[in-house]
């Protein structure tokens, strides 16, 4: 087996719990940065990240890192990377990036230099000119960071939060990614209730009934990856078969997903009979701000509307009074609340227990976590 170090992108305020998920595979962590964590496995190990990690968006084979402070420098650096190991002479090998806090800022410039170095590696390798670029795509990207350059190929493909359930959302979805973080947080259990009374197009939920079943995100959709001829094709069968495996088919997980608006409960029903989740699942119509706790434990996991997009600021704010008011008789239910309102603990009237500055997209949030009963702080 070929040993490998690999990177995990994720959103803001992921870190934690993807280095955990990385941690998990059997994997070596070797650095964490915002938003990047870099790790140590070998090719099955490539291939369980993409299926399995929950919290990544990308996984990449990291091809080397050097200082970068100048476009001389940038050149040198790639061309000396051993881009022949995976692409071949009639692969394709597009070229993006982004570049913060460092002397090069340009990235049009650096897509430009990058390539022309890649293409003189591969001219020597392969003694050609010039390259059709009609094969395998293997997408490179360069990242710049305080005068470093990381030059990276993409084994994901599309994104991983797109886990292929979801072809339909509503109007102001939530990542994946960030839904399954938001269970994570909240534990699912076979003896706790897990309800998320604005369950939109169903995305908490079904992340939370996978975590619950085991069911690895990645096992319905396909990878870059699987196309590179140094990858061998048992890796994936192999790491699917085991995902496979672990799947709980007899949990007793229950969630409820509830919403006021009837069209989108009906795609919340669709996406989570594509994700295999639908018998996990009870769906029914309902005003979160007039539900009521059943007897049994249970906690509230929710993504409630931020007066961004879905309704005004003035009916977000009246709509967490009402959760404060609704959600206090569900003591002591842990409540999870993601908001971008910043004086969402005023309005919904109650401090926090804890509180996790996540990113939804690129909307700052904050994760409000209630889990101590009334009273006792």
């Amino acid at each position: 087996m070929m040993k490998l170090q690999m990177i995990a992108t994720c959103l803001f305020g992921l870190e934690k719990l993807l280095g955990e998920e990385i941690d998990a595979l059997g994997c070596r962590r070797i650095e964490t940065i915002d938003g990047r964590i870099t790790f140590e496995g070998d090719e099955s190990a490539l291939a369980a990240a993409n299926i399995r990690l929950r919290c990544a968006e990308r996984v990449y084979i990291r091809m080397g890192s050097f200082p970068c402070e100048s476009f001389d420098m940038l050149f040198e650096g790639v061309k000396a990377l051993p881009w022949e190991t995976w692409i071949g002479k009639n692969d394709a090998f597009p070229v993006k990036g982004h570049a913060i806090r460092s002397k090069l800022f340009s990235v049009p410039d650096c897509q430009s230099i990058v390539k022309k170095a890649v293409v003189e590696r591969l001219s020597d390798s392969y003694g050609l000119r010039w390259f059709a670029e009609e094969g395998v795509k293997y997408q490179i990207e360069f990242f710049l960071f305080k005068d470093v350059a990381t030059l990276m190929i993409d084994t994901s493909g599309i994104a991983l939060h797109k886990r292929g359930y979801r072809p339909v959302a509503g109007e102001a979805p939530l990542r994946e990614t960030l839904a399954a973080a938001m269970a994570m947080i909240a534990r699912p259990r076979e003896d706790v209730l897990f309800w998320d009374p604005f369950c939109g197009s169903g995305t908490v939920a079904i992340e939370a009934a996978m975590i619950a079943t085991c069911q690895a995100p990645g096992l319905d959709r396909h990878f870059a990856g699987e196309e590179f001829a140094a990858l061998p094709s048992e890796i994936w069968k192999r790491e699917r078969e085991r995902a496979m495996s672990e799947i709980v088919f007899d949990s007793a997980f229950e969630a409820w997903a509830s919403d006021i608006d009837p069209v989108v409960l009906e795609t919340a029903k669709i996406n989570a009979d594509r994700a295999g989740v639908f018998d996990r699942i009870r769906f029914f119509l309902k005003d979160a701000a007039t539900i009521q706790k059943p007897d049994r434990k249970g906690s509230i996991v929710c993504n409630p509307p931020y007066g961004e997009r879905l309704m005004t600021l003035r009916e977000a704010e009246e709509l967490y009074r009402k959760m404060g008011r609704t959600f206090a008789t569900f003591d002591p239910w842990q409540i999870y609340v993601l908001t971008s309102a910043e004086n969402f603990e005023r309005l919904y009237g109650r401090r926090a227990d804890k509180i996790r500055k996540l990113y939804n997209g690129m909307i700052p949030c904050r994760l409000y976590q209630y889990f101590r009963p009334r009273g006792r702080r």
